[in-house]
């Protein structure tokens, strides 16, 4: 019998050990991080939230700026500014990003101090059509270019200026995917060569850029 009890102690200690042993594990689960597309994304709702949210301010349906949203449009703003391996179509979609918000936070600020001189709701009237202007500028402003010689070897360059002339579009909203970048590369190709001969040149710069709200797409000789 005292065998038995020595045997049982062992086993209620052997299980009381194993189930400390499992209450010690802990599982972490981390959350997938959001990626660069991801966060890019985010930013634009934000700042087009933020425009949104100041507007009702300065309409007076608001009691205070909305600084929230604002300062989580500048903490992902730096954050992507210290991200390193930001593609070429990324890197031209987040400069337009931050062109925008720079300009549309410039003109809060102003605003925001006319309200507060008392110069009413003139002055914010104002503000909304130049931040309509300012945005119209900063659009322009953005251009994506590439020279190039031998589109059919390059392809890593053409593949950035497709990306870039799809981002455009995306902002733009007109549809983004109506020609496979293997029929663009194809074309850009024949235009480099067929331009080559008839302008007596070595290279051709194409750019991408927004014009009053639509993206133009231009090839010109490279001297």
């Amino acid at each position: 019998m005292p065998r038995e009890n020595k045997f049982a102690k062992r086993v209620r200690e052997g299980e009381r050990d194993r189930h400390r042993d499992e209450q010690k594990k802990v599982v972490v689960v981390r959350d997938a991080q959001p990626t660069v597309d991801d966060q890019l994304t985010r930013l634009e709702d934000d700042i087009r939230k933020l425009k949104v949210e100041f507007d009702i301010y300065f309409n007076g349906a608001a009691r205070r700026p909305p600084y929230d949203t604002k300062n989580r449009v500048e903490t992902i703003l730096k954050r992507l500014a210290d991200e390193r391996n930001l593609s070429y179509a990324q890197r031209y979609r987040y400069n337009s990003l931050v062109a925008r918000y720079v300009s549309l936070r410039d003109l809060w600020r102003r605003n925001v101090q006319d309200r507060e001189e008392g110069r009413g709701a003139r002055a914010a009237a104002l503000a909304r059509l130049a931040a309509a202007d300012e945005e119209r500028r900063v659009a322009r402003s953005q251009r994506a270019t590439l020279v190039c010689s031998d589109a059919r070897a390059d392809v890593a360059a053409v593949r950035e200026l497709y990306d870039a002339l799809v981002e455009a579009k995306r902002s733009c909203g007109e549809t983004a995917e109506d020609i496979p970048f293997a029929q663009f590369h194809r074309m850009i190709a024949a235009r480099t060569e067929a331009l080559k001969e008839r302008l007596g040149c070595e290279r051709v710069r194409y750019s991408v850029y927004l014009e009053d709200g639509r993206v133009s797409f231009k090839a010109k000789a490279e001297r």
